[in-house]
């Protein structure tokens, strides 16, 4: 998916957020096993951000239904596998939350709620929408719920007040829907009947050097758009510890002129996602049969890459190539040291070396890889209660974060009598 942004994505900024400020919030839909590609474009850093953020990982076997609903009979193998693969890749229960979309029923409520309130321009707007349709003309997407799955997602990173959502520099955009439907939601319910008079008492018990700063920097940033102003002011309130969380809300609003963040606007934490080449040299994907999996049979891996795709300039080995028009040599800068990739790239330009000793460096650091993924995944393989355990020890953890954000909706919404 695509949204349209004009923003960049340093100047993302959450308001506020009731919930841990360093929460990060990703999902992945149940494909089947997982290959290199999805391990270094998304999986690798995953494995990095669970031990520095508060970590929600989900299997989006609703979002699966979305463009496969007509069969869904290997959907509840797939969403094992890949529940495998996350394991045997490194992502840890014991660190992050490891989750089934469809086991935390608050998706699919929030998503009902927002689409209440969503224009439905927003949804024909976003790009994939026409796109997917053209490149899949073999099924019928002609669906609410495929117009409607960029709200699902909003929902998805919604209903845990995600503050950061990890993506690519080129999927920066998918965010700002998300943006847009939290700002909509908390315009529209974020204001107290009387929002000023309780945000003016909140100023007050910031202590009077305090509330005074607060006052100029909120008039500099209303009066000019000082975005300093506005940095400096939501500073100032984080660190006084003596006012209430309800207050602090309250506070934050009032810098902007808007009322209480019910729904905090997420920020794109930019990652990494290096070019990882298929067999036959176009990105590596599943619908191209040109992958090699993570728990890939070591030698088939060996027979795989022994038969890749090189430079076609070589036709014979006396002849010198370009390493820049090579899918091997993507892989090397993956997975290759500095002093390799200066031999491969002297060797292959020279045709001092054939494509067949480039290949063998490579060989055997991806079956080492790969035989680490088995290794790993065999525990997991023999024990399926395990993993069982894992999801449902994570769903009841991820339940407990969507039901405060649904109870905090339902009052802003009046849906609630108390």
């Amino acid at each position: 998916m695509r949204y349209n942004s004009h923003r960049e994505p340093q100047r993302y900024r959450p308001v506020s957020s009731p919930a841990p400020a360093r929460r990060v919030l990703s999902g992945m839909r149940p494909t089947g096993r997982l290959h290199l590609g999805n391990f270094h474009g998304a999986l690798r850093n995953w494995v990095e951000l669970q031990y520095q953020y508060d970590c929600f990982f989900f299997v989006a076997d609703w979002h699966m239904l979305t463009t496969g609903y007509e069969d869904t009979s290997q959907l509840q193998q797939n969403i094992h596998e890949v529940l495998i693969d996350w394991l045997a890749a490194g992502l840890n229960p014991g660190v992050a939350t490891l989750f089934i979309q469809s086991h935390v029923p608050e998706h699919a409520e929030l998503h009902l709620l927002m689409s209440m309130i969503t224009p439905l321009g927003w949804l024909e707007r976003v790009p994939s929408y026409k796109d997917q349709q053209e490149q899949l003309k073999e099924k019928d997407l002609a669906t609410y719920g495929f117009l409607g799955y960029p709200l699902l997602q909003s929902a998805d990173i919604l209903v845990y007040r995600a503050a950061f959502v990890p993506v690519g520099e080129d999927q920066v955009a998918h965010v700002e829907l998300t943006r847009e439907a939290a700002r909509r939601f908390n315009h529209l319910y974020g204001r107290e009947s009387d929002f000023e008079a309780k945000a003016e008492r909140a100023v007050k018990s910031l202590g009077g050097r305090n509330a005074t700063n607060y006052r100029q920097l909120r008039r500099r940033y209303q009066e000019t758009g000082d975005t300093e102003a506005l940095q400096r002011a939501q500073a100032l309130v984080q660190a006084n510890n003596r006012i209430t969380v309800a207050d602090r809300e309250r506070l934050l609003g009032f810098l902007e002129g808007t009322g209480v963040t019910i729904l905090p606007e997420p920020q794109v934490l930019l990652t990494a996602a290096p070019k990882v080449p298929g067999l036959d040299g176009r990105k590596m994907s599943k619908s191209y049969g040109n992958t090699i999996g993570l728990r890939e049979d070591p030698d088939v891996v060996v027979q795989k890459l022994r038969a890749m795709k090189t430079d076609p300039a070589r036709v014979r080995r006396t002849d010198p190539g370009d390493p820049e028009k090579c899918p091997v040599w993507d892989l090397h800068k993956i997975y290759s040291d500095e002093a390799t990739r200066k031999w491969v790239n002297e060797g292959c330009r020279s045709a001092g070396i054939g494509c067949l000793d480039c290949k063998q460096p490579l060989i055997e650091r991806i079956v080492e890889e790969v035989n680490g993924m088995r290794k790993r995944a065999q525990e997991f393989e023999d024990n399926p209660e395990l993993v069982r355990g894992i999801v449902a020890e994570g769903a009841d953890k991820a339940r407990d974060a969507a039901r405060q954000t649904l109870d905090d909706v339902r009052r802003a919404m009046h849906l609630r009598a108390d």
